[in-house]
């Protein structure tokens, strides 16, 4: 168990990191909108206190998406006219706050959904808006090597106090914007505002990956194995990652001038 603890979230960070090194900021945010910390944190929880307590968790985990959209519009505005430290502080307190007022509402799958819902909305169309940046961005070997320890250390402890803080918070907890505050800190300190918004409006798309991701889980965590239950979520999450892109994608080919359709 403790190996899994130590390896898994460094693991994936590891492959997010590098991919916004290999593709840009906004590939490096759409797939940090997968359940790369979330869903092993999730499958820990299950396998210390079983499927039920991770079902919840996973609950709450869901409508923590608003938490999350709430730490990057706070932070996406603020890192556009004041430096890192500023902006970090912004991103946090508006989380807490989004956090606690989450910890109130209802357990339910459907009002976490409909939450998660406005708050991708919401996000998608007030982000500020960011020129397009090139990708093969830098990355040191310290940026990685904190990065990893950062997801190591939010995973510890979500499992190290779980049965204090039981299935609600650990749930929130779960959805801690590590990925935003480690991605965004890095990438402000060494490319500045515009790279940091259009990582963070790369998160949005990921969204619906995730909100599929917790439903399933939701629904069939009493129903099934653990591991089977989270390999098909895993699945279900990377199918509509794959469909938002698409249709993102196709959204933005230029329809073609009444001209040339004559033409044709």
């Amino acid at each position: 168990m403790l190996a899994l603890k130590l390896t898994l979230v460094p693991a994936f960070l590891l492959i997010v990191s590098m991919s916004g090194k290999w593709w840009g900021p906004s590939i490096a945010g759409w797939l940090a909108g997968l359940p790369v910390v979330a869903g092993p944190i999730l499958f820990l929880l299950v396998l210390a206190h079983g499927p039920l307590f991770g079902a919840h968790a996973a609950t709450l985990s869901l409508s923590a998406i608003l938490a999350s959209e709430a730490f990057n519009f706070a932070y996406a505005w603020t890192c556009r006219s004041r430096a890192w430290p500023w902006a970090l502080a912004a991103g946090l307190l508006t989380w807490l706050a989004a956090a606690s007022a989450l910890s109130y509402l209802p357990a339910s799958p459907m009002w976490a959904l409909g939450v998660a819902l406005a708050a991708t909305l919401f996000g998608q169309s007030f982000l500020p808006r960011s020129v397009a940046v090139a990708a093969g961005a830098p990355l040191t070997r310290t940026d990685l090597i904190s990065r990893m320890l950062a997801g190591m250390a939010l995973t510890l402890l979500v499992t190290s106090v779980s049965a204090r803080v039981g299935p609600t918070w650990s749930g929130l907890l779960a959805v801690f914007p590590l990925l935003g505050i480690v991605l965004s800190v890095s990438s402000q300190r060494a490319h500045g505002a515009d790279f940091v918004v259009s990582l963070l409006r790369g998160m949005v798309l990921g969204r619906f990956a995730f909100a599929a991701f917790c439903l399933f889980l939701v629904w069939m965590l009493p129903h099934q194995a653990p591991l089977l239950t989270f390999a098909e979520g895993a699945l279900l999450a990377m199918c509509v990652q794959w469909g938002t892109r698409r249709l993102t994608r196709a959204s933005r080919v230029p329809a073609k001038a009444p001209e040339a359709m004559a033409a044709e």
